[in-house]
């Protein structure tokens, strides 16, 4: 399952009794970026696209890695330091297929899924990052189509 949501993120995959990998991502809004001090930021989504997509990354972990279930959670608007603005888990019966899957659903979503970051600086204009390297970094893995 894939969701989008303007509030602090709480996950709540279950994890069945067949499982006995669970792996968790979470990415926090951090304090710098590239030498600068970031204050804060926000996302913005296509949210149908998002959704659309989003769940369609999902599903295609499903399908094509050995794991019980999976969920992705994307958070919009403006966060602080330290928020989640994304979370990722997994499940599968060992823990391989729980890391690789968790890692292209990751991927996955910051390759194609229609959702921009906007970083606010101390002392300097906010700026649209661009996820310039985005492709470059999934050389060597699975495919994301």
């Amino acid at each position: 399952m894939f969701t989008l949501t303007p509030d602090p993120i709480t996950p709540t995959l279950p994890i069945p009794p067949e499982s006995g990998g669970f792996v968790s991502f979470e990415g926090r809004v951090r304090n710098h970026n590239e030498g600068l001090p970031v204050e804060n930021l926000e996302y913005e989504c296509y949210e149908p696209m998002a959704l659309r997509e989003g769940e369609r990354i999902v599903q295609q972990a499903l399908a094509t890695f050995n794991i019980h279930g999976a969920q992705c959670i994307h958070r919009y608007g403006h966060l602080s330091i330290g928020d989640i603005a994304l979370w990722v888990g997994v499940v599968s019966a060992h823990r391989r297929e729980s890391f690789e899957a968790c890692q292209y659903i990751i991927d996955a979503v910051k390759a194609l899924v229609p959702i921009w970051k906007k970083e606010y600086y101390r002392g300097k204009k906010p700026v649209w990052v661009a996820c310039h390297r985005c492709r470059g970094e999934n050389r060597g893995r699975a495919s994301l189509l």
